[in-house]
């Protein structure tokens, strides 16, 4: 699609959705909601309240989450669940990635192919330089450990799966998705993320089925909308480009393998499920040009800025400190941004692991990174640095339990 044919459909699109409802009346009555919540979070942080939701492994595994925890969880939309993983596993599986990394002389290569991979080229804080890793033997047993399975179990059964024409995905099983690792060295100010949602730009206004997923908000009820209904969810369709997941994920996560903190250069939420309605209608207000969507690009994160999104980002809440296996959580609608600065004393390393179950959208996709796992080459939606084609050390078939054989779809 052209830039003109673009900046067309957007034109097209808006005058459709402003024509819905009275879109100024709807964003005023979302923004004083939002803004109160807002408010709420700060006076929570200030008394040294927990913002967002924690529990244990053990306490998921054995069905003893009570219903005020996971009701917390879909109101702030993600969560920290600790003890997935054995600490000294975690420690050996740390270890283990940065001599994949030391023995493969992978930062040399990087160097080589530096500026592929464009996805947040537009947000203020540059391209995180992120290990474009996807098969070494850590992320594999992590992916398909039997722990990690009944954590996305749970999160996925938060979701209210039924749709018109049956489940929109199977909650109990879930396909893997190979995603890359971070390790983020102490003083590092290069890494930064600014305020962003992943899982579609422009899309999310433009698409026929994100029409019809926040169509509550769109007809002006915003009240009505349930982030959790996963109708529609799963039949989106997203502008191709290095880094846009065309999976459906749950929730997007990461496994922590060293200990990190609000001061480590690490990841920050706003915790509200519904602050969706927000960001959806400010884009439709009169003070945003008729072929612009608060700066939406196709094939980009979808950054939220303080010149339209201001007074919603007072919101932004780092993660509590986390040790070396626990996992933290967040709803794909949520907002999320990495901290420019990591002045802690350790490195902030993590391996990216999501919920991202079992239906056809995922299968389709599953189908052709079984396939780049093979042969080594970089997971499907990434830029094709294809760097551990010759790795020693690589993850293989032979190194896939029953449960990873499944989720790789092999």
């Amino acid at each position: 699609m052209s830039e003109q044919e673009l900046s067309q459909y957007i034109r097209a699109a808006k005058t459709h959705l402003r024509g819905l409802t009275d879109v100024r009346a709807a964003f005023a009555e979302v923004r004083d909601a939002m803004l109160a919540e807002v408010d709420a979070i700060g006076d929570l942080r200030a008394s040294g309240g927990a913002v967002i939701p924690e529990l244990d492994y053990a306490a998921l595994a054995n069905d003893r989450v009570s219903d005020a925890t996971r009701a917390e969880i879909r109101h702030r939309g993600c969560a920290v669940v600790r003890g997935v993983f054995d600490k000294a596993q975690v420690a050996d599986w740390n270890d283990e990635i940065g001599d994949y990394i030391a023995r493969n002389d992978y930062l040399s290569k990087a160097r080589e192919k530096a500026g592929i991979d464009k996805y947040f080229a537009d947000l203020a804080d540059g391209a995180p330089q992120i290990y474009g890793l996807y098969w070494s033997r850590p992320q594999v047993m992590a992916r398909q450990d039997l722990a990690m399975a009944a954590t996305k179990r749970f999160l996925n059964r938060l979701w209210d799966v039924a749709g018109p024409m049956g489940d929109e995905f199977d909650p109990d099983h879930d396909f893997a998705y190979a995603d890359r690792t971070r390790r983020r060295e102490p003083g590092d100010t290069t890494l930064g993320l600014s305020p962003h949602m992943d899982s579609g730009s422009y899309e999310r206004w433009l698409d026929p089925a994100y029409q019809k997923i926040y169509g509550a908000i769109f007809a002006g009820h915003w009240q009505r909308y349930d982030p959790w209904k996963a109708t529609f969810r799963t039949q989106t369709r997203e502008y191709a480009s290095p880094a846009v997941c065309s999976m459906f994920r749950t929730f997007q996560g990461w496994t922590g393998l060293t200990t990190q903190g609000p001061a480590d250069g690490t990841l920050s939420l706003l915790p509200l499920s519904q602050s969706i309605a927000y960001f959806l209608l400010r884009a439709l207000q009169d003070d945003v040009a008729d072929d612009d969507l608060c700066g939406a690009m196709p094939g980009r994160a979808l950054g939220a800025s303080p010149e339209w999104h201001g007074d919603i980002l007072h919101g932004l809440t780092s993660i509590p400190v986390v040790e070396p296996g626990d996992t933290v959580w967040w709803h794909p609608d949520v907002i999320h941004a990495v901290a420019n600065e990591h002045n802690g004393q350790d490195y902030a390393n993590v391996i990216y692991i999501g919920a991202s179950p079992v239906c056809a959208k995922n299968a389709a996709y599953v189908a052709k990174q079984a396939q780049a796992f093979l042969a080594g080459r970089s997971a499907p939606d990434f830029a094709p640095e294809d760097y551990e084609v010759d790795f020693v050390g690589r993850a293989t078939v032979d190194d896939l339990t029953a449960l990873g054989r499944a989720q790789m779809g092999l």
